[in-house]
């Protein structure tokens, strides 16, 4: 396993969302319009409170209404000062890569040039119905648009032709960005092809970790570090970031029993999309401790558990869902809260002390 310098100047905190809709009492889902607001709150929070990254991912669905990330984060970039703004992730097989650029440029002049783009093929498959794709020429889709994506932010004027949309013959993409291009990470759940993808085209890479062991991923980054170094790609846009499942409280246990109510909605919905199993309460337990995926706790047990998966992954960025299945706003709010004025702080002087 490759070792990397400890450097808290390296390590930013987060959070993503893909828009988390209330529930009633009755469990019965409350207003899509309620949890876009109840979004856009939770950024200009973390902003506040001292994050340095919200991701806005993709969904298309009642219980997870964020559909339009560029849009959510162009309201954003008008109402913070400092923290960055991306997606988590943008699914680019099923979009427009011009749009796509233009929307999130658009976002990145509101900012002062705080947006990014992670441009992902997605785990979830409803956009391909919905904007008329099929699901089996999502790698093809995902490679060619990818390259468009890339080609329009890397100049002003753009020539390209693929076969999944129409050519573009020397036509200007305006608005630009503040500092000339974007920058575009590649966001993956841990396939090792696309992280040999991340380190040929010289990309960052996002992994999104959602269960089992976060420091396996570790293999994947010297993977795609590797990869990069061959390719000839150095510098600072070879770096690495991981999002995860994860709730802060005050006490671990508090975060545990808050945490678990909108996992198991969770997972009673995506058994029935993507016939995962059955919520069980013993494997959600051991998941919420180390070394497992879920980073849930205290500050301190989060921190801690932080900065032990640097050790294997050097990821300069961490960031967390936590909304999910509809946790109550509040302890979302909190947990931002204590993400950046509780969790922040423990992780740069655990750092600065290796």
């Amino acid at each position: 396993m490759m070792m990397h310098t400890t450097n808290s100047a390296l390590m930013e905190l987060g959070v993503y969302s893909f828009g988390d809709t209330q529930r009633n009492a009755d469990g019965t889902l409350r207003s899509t319009t309620e949890a876009i607001a109840n979004l856009h709150e939770a950024i200009v929070l973390a902003d506040t409170v001292g994050l340095e990254y919200f991701g806005v991912g993709e969904h298309h669905t009642l219980d997870m209404p964020a559909s339009s990330p560029g849009a959510q984060i162009a309201a954003a970039a008008g109402a913070t000062t400092d923290i960055r703004l991306g997606s988590s992730v943008t699914v680019l097989s099923t979009d427009d890569p011009v749009r796509v650029f233009q929307q999130f440029a658009t976002a990145d002049a509101i900012s002062g040039g705080r947006v990014e783009i992670t441009a992902g093929r997605g785990s979830s498959v409803e956009s391909y119905p919905l904007f008329g794709y099929e699901l089996s020429d999502y790698d093809q889709l995902y490679a060619e648009k990818l390259d468009l994506l890339m080609t329009v932010n890397s100049s002003e004027r753009t020539t390209w032709f693929g076969t999944v949309r129409a050519g573009i013959d020397d036509r200007v993409i305006v608005p630009r960005p503040v500092k000339g291009s974007l920058p575009i990470w590649l966001g993956t759940g841990g396939s090792a092809p696309s992280s040999v993808r991340a380190g040929r085209l010289g990309l960052p890479v996002s992994y999104g970790i959602i269960g089992g062991i976060p420091s396996r991923f570790g293999r994947l980054a010297d993977l795609y570090r590797a990869t990069a170094q061959q390719s000839g790609h150095r510098g600072p846009d070879i770096k690495v970031s991981a999002g995860t499942f994860g709730l802060v409280a005050p006490s671990k246990q508090e975060a545990v029993e808050r945490f678990y109510p909108g996992w198991r909605n969770l997972q009673l919905l995506m058994t029935e999309r993507r016939h995962w199993p059955n919520p069980d309460r013993a494997r959600y337990e051991e998941q919420t401790h180390a070394p497992f995926a879920y980073y849930v706790g205290d500050p301190d047990d989060v921190a801690g558990r932080v900065v032990d998966l640097y050790r294997h992954l050097g990821h300069m960025r961490h960031f967390f869902q936590m909304d999910i299945g509809g946790l109550p706003h509040e302890h979302f709010l909190e947990a931002i809260t204590l993400l950046g004025t509780e969790v922040r702080p423990r992780v740069q002087k655990l750092l600065r002390s290796k």
